[in-house]
This record gives structure tokens, C-alpha cells and sequence, in this order.
């Protein structure tokens, strides 16, 4: 049967095969070029459904935590994409010795394109093996001119997805989490301090306000009964006392200013029934007296 179905197609094999050149000992013609593109591919979707079939495999198995999900998911991946070359080589007949040729200058080129490419995958794969950085995580990233603040939402080979409190996915290249300096506000613990600064009058009952201010702490959604919320007294400034209201959360990915301004609210609200007054910049104008400037002497003509 394999004879009588080669026999049958050995004629088109023949017409398509006898239009190309020769180059060297490889005989290039359209049979070769159809061939090559198939084999290529099948090498892309083998790739991508071996890979997907890890995804869902490792997806199901419950005993692992996401990042270790995402680690064996990206090692699989790695190993199926190089088996999956290495054996369409081998399918094409292609002699990698016949390589060596391009380890030179060529080589060279393509190692410092590809330089970065790698620098991030083998970067993501060191954050998902220390665990430093995992999804669900939420980290400040600083570059040195600007702080981003946000949710970790995907490792990927080339970037972190990162995103913020206004909706912004920023894609950070896993190479910067490396070597710029990164806050990870649920690391080893879930739960973030959060410092409000308040300022009442010298006049003010200081014992009335900071009980008030505990009470607004306290009377807070997201803040937490333990730890317990504080109130510092942080200066005697120049225009009040200055005090500094200290609560905890542990959902630092919902966000901090609301619940400070659910605070300051609160708070402010406190301080009018009770009759406590923010302090306020206070300015005293001097005017000294000048004296009047004696008329011109107009004189006689």
C-alpha cells in the first residue's frame, strides 16, 4: 500500500522537484521550499498546542500555588519549544555541522539581538523560582525618575503586567524588577501601614482630638481592629500641634487613598460636633507708619 501510494504522487514529486537549482550538494526547488514551510509548520503548532496543554495541565493541579503554576508552566513550555525545533531539524535532514559556518560574525549579530530576549526570560524565571514576585502581588517599581504603583497580573518570558489603581497595564521588562528597586507590599505579609498626618490648634482639648481620631480609625472600612490602629504626637509646629493617625489594612491591591479619605471624613466630621479646629497659616501684617513727605516748595516766579 506505502509503495502504490508513492508510486501515485512520485510524479508530481517529480514536476515540483524540477523546478529550482542546485546549491552545492542541496537541490532547491519547490518540492524542498513545500516541504520546508510544512515542517515549519507543524514545529509552530506543536509549539503552541503542547504549550497550551501544559498551561491547562499544571492549571489543575491544586497543590501548587500560582507562581509555582507559572514556573512549571514556562519550564515545560521552554523544553517543548526546543524538542520541537530540534526534531523538525532532524525531519528536514538538515546537517548541523553545516551550521558552523554562521558561528562567526553572524553568530556574533545574533547574539547581541537576542541578548535582552533572553536576559528577561532567564530574569522571570529567577522571580518565579524565589517567589519575590508572584501574580496577586502588589509592588512599587522604581526606575529612578518615576514610582509605579500596582497589581502583578501576569509573569510573561519578555514583561510583568502590572496594573494600577486608574486601569493602566504597564508592561515592565522582567530585567528592571532585577536590578531596580521594587516594594513589595505583600511579600511576607498582607499587612500595610498607612500614616495620616492631622494638625489642631493649640486652643483644642489635644486629649479629645486623639480620642476622636481613634474613633475615626476605628469607624474606618478596610482597617484593621489588630494591628490596632495608633495616634503619635509628631511636632509642636508653628501654626498647631501635628499629630499622626497610624492604621493597618491587608488589601493593599484595593487601593490606600480611599481609606484615607474615609478617614479624613470621618475625622473631619468628629472635629465639628466637638468643637476641635484645624490649625491653619497664620500671618500677622505689620504696617509701620511713614511719614509724610513735606509738599514741594512751589517758590515764586
Amino acid at each position: 500500500m506505502t509503495f502504490q501510494i508513492e508510486d501515485h504522487f512520485q510524479p508530481i514529486i517529480t514536476t515540483m522537484d524540477r523546478f529550482g537549482f542546485d546549491l552545492g550538494s542541496t537541490r532547491i526547488s519547490i518540492y524542498t521550499a513545500l516541504g520546508t514551510t510544512l515542517v515549519v509548520v507543524g514545529v509552530i503548532l506543536f509549539g503552541r498546542i503542547a504549550s497550551h496543554l501544559a498551561r491547562r495541565l499544571f492549571a489543575r493541579i491544586s497543590q501548587l500555588d500560582p507562581a509555582q503554576q507559572l514556573l512549571g508552566e514556562k519550564l515545560v513550555s521552554v523544553g517543548v519549544w526546543i524538542f520541537a525545533i530540534f526534531l523538525g531539524i532532524d525531519v528536514l535532514g538538515i546537517d548541523l555541522t553545516a551550521l558552523t559556518v554562521f558561528s562567526g560574525a553572524a553568530g556574533l549579530a545574533i547574539g547581541f539581538g537576542l541578548q535582552k530576549t533572553f536576559g528577561n526570560l532567564i530574569a522571570g524565571i529567577i522571580l518565579l523560582m524565589d517567589r519575590s514576585i508572584k501574580p496577586g502581588d502588589t509592588i512599587t517599581v522604581n526606575d529612578g525618575i518615576t514610582n509605579t504603583v500596582g497589581q502583578v497580573k501576569k509573569i510573561g518570558i519578555r514583561a510583568v503586567s502590572v496594573t494600577t489603581r486608574d486601569k493602566k497595564e504597564y508592561l515592565i521588562p522582567n530585567e528592571n524588577l532585577m536590578i531596580n528597586q521594587v516594594e513589595n507590599w505583600s511579600y511576607s505579609s498582607r499587612d500595610v501601614r498607612i500614616k495620616v498626618p492631622v494638625s489642631v490648634t493649640y486652643g483644642s482639648d489635644t486629649d479629645l482630638a486623639e480620642s476622636l481620631m481613634m474613633e475615626a480609625a476605628r469607624a474606618t472600612p478596610r482597617v484593621l481592629d489588630f494591628p490596632a490602629a495608633s495616634v503619635w504626637l509628631e511636632s509642636l509646629g508653628e501654626n498647631g500641634v501635628n499629630y499622626e493617625v497610624q492604621i493597618w489594612i491587608n488589601d493593599p491591591e484595593e487601593g490606600i487613598g480611599n481609606v484615607r479619605s474615609d478617614l479624613l471624613k470621618h475625622l473631619l466630621r468628629l472635629f465639628r460636633e466637638n468643637g476641635i479646629a484645624l490649625s491653619q497659616p497664620r500671618r500677622d501684617v505689620r504696617i509701620r507708619e511713614v511719614p509724610e513727605k513735606p509738599a514741594p516748595d512751589s517758590g515764586e516766579s
